[in-house]
């Protein structure tokens, strides 16, 4: 089951990019999360962030790639390989929308280290910025991730994630 949770891209450039995602009633997901509360899961709000990062991603290849399809190597499909101190704060409710910020932390070989914020925006209109801008309020999820390149050769059921120790790895030092 896949569920996009990247409605709108607000803001992209360099090592950064802002999204929205507007959080329904009728999300299938809902209805067991909690049947008298409904509030987006934790998991997917970590999984808006990892949307953000492979967006933003997936825009800097293409800016790279100025003639595509003309012997271009295509970017590989990146996948989440770590979470580090993911905190959660206030809960996003049918009506609010999540304003997801993630910026690049730092580059490691096809590693990508993000520091990512998820700011809940009130339905009410509550949390609105300058000249009717969405704004943001109360974080409801922060945290930094990395992400890796799925390595060819893996399959859905198990998929080979590169690691950066394997990388660091030479054949000499293998037991």
């Amino acid at each position: 089951m896949h569920f996009c949770l990247l409605d709108q891209v607000l803001e992209s450039g360099e090592g950064r990019i802002v999204t929205l995602k507007t959080v329904s009633s009728a999300e299938e997901y809902l209805q067991d999360h909690f049947p008298r509360f409904p509030v987006l899961p934790g998991v997917f709000m970590l999984e808006a962030m990892v949307q953000a990062a492979r967006e933003l991603l997936r825009r800097e290849a293409v800016a790279g790639n100025a003639n595509p399809g003309a012997g271009s190597i295509p970017a590989p499909r990146m996948v989440l390989g770590e979470v580090k101190g993911v905190k959660y704060g206030s809960f996003v409710k049918p009506g609010d929308a999540l304003r997801v910020e993630v910026t690049v932390d730092k580059r490691l070989g096809d590693c990508v280290s993000f520091k990512g914020i998820g700011t809940v925006v009130s339905a009410g209109g509550a949390a609105s910025g300058v000249d009717g801008a969405p704004g943001t309020g109360d974080t409801a999820v922060a945290g930094r991730f990395t992400m890796r390149p799925l390595v060819q050769g893996g399959s859905p059921a198990q998929p080979k994630v590169a690691t950066m120790a394997a990388r660091d790895r030479s054949p000499q030092s293998a037991h």
